[in-house]
């Protein structure tokens, strides 16, 4: 199981799902995602899979559900995909693009834009949270400091990853599942039912913020060991 994280984390955002997950007997790899463009996280997340010697599950939190939809394509040992409040998105579709379709969210509103030198040396944008707004919109069910905690520890997105059309939509021949957080700010809850409706995924609900793999990691763990046991009986 490759865990991967979404834009404003990282990879230490599933360890309450990973304690899970490993209690289960459930193997578990949490790489860090790039988020510098999505053709190249994709990549990465791809090559990352097919180290692997079998079977591989996906997870994606937020844009890392656009990764995986991408990676999903990319390796020959992909066997399910997992959305945690996440982009499941259409072949020629971007983040951007939902959230543009599902204006309730408060993603856009809270960006924060700040330059950069890409690898060339040419100025380049990657976005933030602002961080006053991080704990009300994306985890407004995580104590205050452990919030502003996480705001201030945030990992950037390039904006061109977050307005990439995605290559591929490997859920479409690849069985999915997913989690809505039926209290998320960032990506509203109706734009998660249009994806998970779209998808064909196997659909669950609980109540809880964007930061959900913090808050709620027992019933993250369970969808994802459910995913999983799904392809092993398969």
């Amino acid at each position: 199981m490759l865990l991967v994280h979404g834009a404003f984390a990282d990879g230490s955002m599933w360890s309450g799902v990973i304690a899970e997950l490993q209690a289960a007997g459930i193997e578990v790899i949490a790489p860090a995602n790039p988020l510098r463009s999505l053709g190249y996280d994709a990549r990465y997340i791809a090559g990352v899979a097919s180290e692997i010697d079998g079977p591989v599950m996906l997870a994606g939190h937020s844009y890392g559900g656009a990764v995986i939809t991408a990676a999903g394509s990319m390796a020959g040992n992909i066997v399910g995909l997992v959305y945690v409040t996440a982009f499941a998105l259409e072949k020629g579709e971007s983040a951007l693009d939902i959230c543009d379709r599902f204006p309730s969210g408060h993603l856009l509103s809270a960006l924060r834009p700040a330059t950069f030198p890409d690898l060339n040396g040419d100025p380049a944008v990657e976005l933030y949270v602002n961080r006053e707004l991080f704990p009300q919109i994306f985890a407004a069910d995580l104590p205050h400091l452990a919030a502003a905690a996480a705001a201030a520890a945030q990992r950037p997105i390039t904006a061109a990853a977050f307005a990439a059309k995605s290559p591929s939509a490997a859920w479409k021949t690849t069985p999915s599942w997913y989690l809505i957080a039926t209290a998320d700010q960032l990506i509203p809850p109706e734009a998660q039912h249009f994806m998970a409706h779209r998808a064909g995924a196997h659909t669950a609900e609980v109540r809880a913020s964007h930061a959900i793999a913090l808050t709620q990691p027992v019933v993250v763990a369970e969808q994802i060991a459910a995913a999983a046991h799904a392809h092993s009986k398969a």
